[in-house]
């Protein structure tokens, strides 16, 4: 029986090596992995040994060559594959070790790995005669199955190859991937003279290739009927990778999908560096939102947004987790999930004992979002991320008022909760707290109607955000009545001047965001 190994993570290759030649096996080996082994003392015939034929062109050739892929590739049970290699002097490879340069740690082109992959898919291919081991973590079942019964069963075979395709699959589409980004960062560097078709291209190539890695198991989907569980693009890091839960349930989809939101939304609200957030999110969308120099503050006005929808949602908690925040929080309603930056020990072990069942999560701060997608079947949606690209200094006062200090603070306090809102949206902000958000409603009217609701006497002086144009005078109507002083909004409806001049009417503050809507499904 005869093994090729040749890896480039090392990890475990000399007891798997050491444990394969006390059963007998013949070793090859090539480059770093042949050093490796010769290190260690453990026999082994190099690959230009074995096929006469040097490493060459600074590594770039070594295992291409027949007597390495007809010893691996021969179907057994052919006669004239068997001839064919016995005429060549070419002996049976029965066992692939390979793993591939680590292309995603330092994307260049002398980490596109050729032969490896090669190997790989030969061995994968011919699972019915040859095993493929990509991962070291599958060394020590190796040689245990060996041990005990002298072969691979065929359904470890093909289990390997299957996890080699899955392999070879990704790590070519992280080549893709970064030829992708190679050529956005091209034209953002040529950003003077910008074709729009091209930067299309570049955010939206002719082909995605998507590789997702299982990262963990959920509780159940979205339903406890439904299975879920969380995946991770391949040679990618989330910020969920670095998430450590400190107590309470297993994650279910639902906590997950919703956390990212509240967690997403903390890191895009404050506006300065004094700004402390705070944010709770109920299926997927605010349902509280305030900024506080002192976080307790700051929890406790985001409660005070609507405490009814605040139960079982998300608390996203933008600095760490004291013993005073934690007293305020557990002293609130119940949450599905906390989740901070840090937390005390004593706040820890407090909010451990009175929230036993509330999943308590310390993460970093989470990763850009590039691009987004919605399978719709064999269909999928792709779009770039939803960002905030006008900058507000250049928003226009379209009003005869303008806003003040303070209610341009709140204004942009407000666009950010209203553009993470299901749409249609509106969301009114008071002295930095939400205080009345109407979500995902099919008219405009109505989301302003259930915000000013929710507000009560809160938005008398408060700023609006809508998440796209008032299309009639009538939405902004609403606002006006509840005593709203100050609105933005994108701007383009052919009735801009009807809702403007609805505006000066009332005393509003109507500022244009220069035409950037942000609609969100």
């Amino acid at each position: 029986m005869k093994a090729l190994l040749s890896v480039y993570d090392k990890t475990g290759i000399e007891d798997l090596a050491r444990g394969l030649s006390d059963l007998g096996w013949e070793l090859v080996s090539s480059g770093g992995t042949s050093a490796a082994l010769t290190a260690a003392g453990i026999d082994h015939v190099e690959v230009a040994e074995l096929t006469g034929a040097p490493e060459m062109l600074g590594g770039r050739v070594k295992t291409l060559h027949p007597v390495i892929h007809g010893g691996i590739l021969a179907d057994r049970s052919k006669s004239d594959h068997l001839d064919a290699l016995d005429r060549l002097g070419i002996g049976l490879i029965d066992l692939v070790v390979c793993n591939l340069y680590p292309f995603s740690s330092d994307p260049s082109i002398e980490l596109i790995d050729v032969g490896g992959p090669t190997m790989v898919r030969a061995a994968a291919k011919n699972h019915d005669h040859v095993a493929v081991v990509v991962d070291p973590v599958d060394y020590a079942a190796i040689l245990d199955e060996l041990r005990a019964a002298g072969s691979i069963s065929l359904d470890n075979r093909r289990r390997l190859a299957r996890q080699a395709f899955a392999h070879t699959a990704g790590y070519d589409a992280a080549i893709v991937a970064w030829l992708d980004e190679r050529e956005r960062a091209d034209l953002a560097e040529a950003a003077g003279t910008r074709v729009p078709d091209l930067e299309v291209a570049a955010l939206l190539p002719p082909s995605i290739h998507l590789t997702l890695e299982r990262a963990g198991s959920l509780r159940y989907g979205e339903n406890p009927h439904q299975h879920g569980a969380r995946y991770r693009i391949a040679g990618q890091h989330s910020w969920w990778d670095d998430v450590v839960q400190h107590g309470g349930k297993e994650l279910s989809y639902l906590n997950v999908f919703d956390a990212d939101a509240a967690w997403r939304l903390v890191h895009e609200l404050p506006s300065g560096p004094a700004d402390a957030a705070v944010a709770i999110i109920k299926h997927a969308n605010p349902c509280g939102a305030a900024l506080d120099a002192d976080l307790v503050r700051a929890y406790e006005l985001a409660l005070e947004s609507d405490p009814q929808s605040a139960f079982g949602g998300i608390v996203a908690v933008g600095g760490p987790v004291t013993v005073a925040v934690a007293e305020a929080i557990a002293a609130g309603p119940q949450a599905d999930v906390i989740i901070a930056p840090s937390y005390d020990e004593q706040a820890l072990a407090q909010l451990s004992s009175r929230r036993k069942a509330t999943r308590l999560l310390s993460a970093p701060a989470p990763e850009p979002l590039v691009r987004q997608y919605r399978f719709l079947g064999a269909s999928v949606l792709v779009q770039d991320a939803d960002r905030f690209l006008v900058d507000p200094a250049t928003w226009q006062v379209a009003s005869q008022r303008r806003p003040t200090d303070a209610e341009w603070q709140d204004l942009r306090m407000a666009w950010k909760v209203c553009a993470r809102t299901a749409s249609n949206a509106i969301a009114v902000v008071t002295a930095g707290q939400a205080v009345g958000i109407g979500a995902g409603q099919q008219s405009r009217v109505v989301a302003a109607q259930i915000a000013v609701q929710k507000a009560g006497d809160r938005a008398r002086g408060g700023s609006a955000a809508s998440d796209a144009f008032f299309p009639f005078p009538d939405g902004m109507q609403v606002l006006a009545d509840a005593g709203v002083s100050a609105v933005v909004q994108p701007g383009g409806s052919i009735r801009d001047d009807e809702v403007i001049a609805a505006a000066d009417a009332a005393g509003i503050a109507m500022v244009m965001a220069g035409g950037e809507r942000h609609f969100r499904h």
